[in-house]
């Protein structure tokens, strides 16, 4: 009878919590971030909110598992979502712009060394230590 009274309530909770993910979040943690600070910091938070929401549905697929998701997952999940939303003002804030991805160095030729690429040792064969 328990688990049928916090099924009812708790997506009705997780309703509200949309509304409230400022709330878990400190307004002013971004403030005196730089634009570098703030997207190595957005992108984390996008990697931990997707994190907690593949367990949170992992979760939702066992015996209870609403009520599992809920209460293991949900604050945490609301927690990332306040954070990420103060990243992402502060970044619009500080006019901030993303970095262009950094080139891999690949060669022009395939088969041809890097500029940068370490001479292989020879191998050797058998345990001997030198």
């Amino acid at each position: 009878m328990m688990l049928l009274v916090l099924g009812v309530a708790l997506p009705g909770c997780a309703d509200m919590s949309d509304n409230m993910s400022s709330a878990f979040a400190d307004p002013a943690k971004y403030d005196l971030y730089e634009c570098k600070q703030l997207e190595t910091e957005r992108k984390n938070l996008a990697n931990r909110s997707a994190e907690l929401q593949g367990l949170m549905a992992k979760a939702e697929t066992g015996v209870a598992g609403s009520v599992v998701a809920e209460l293991a997952y949900r604050n945490d999940y609301i927690a990332v979502r306040g954070q990420a939303k103060l990243a992402e003002e502060a970044w619009r804030r500080n006019k901030c712009h993303d970095s262009p991805p950094e080139k891999t160095g690949t060669p022009d030729k395939p088969g041809a060394p890097s500029a940068n690429a370490r001479p292989t040792p020879p191998s050797r064969s058998g345990g001997a230590v030198y």
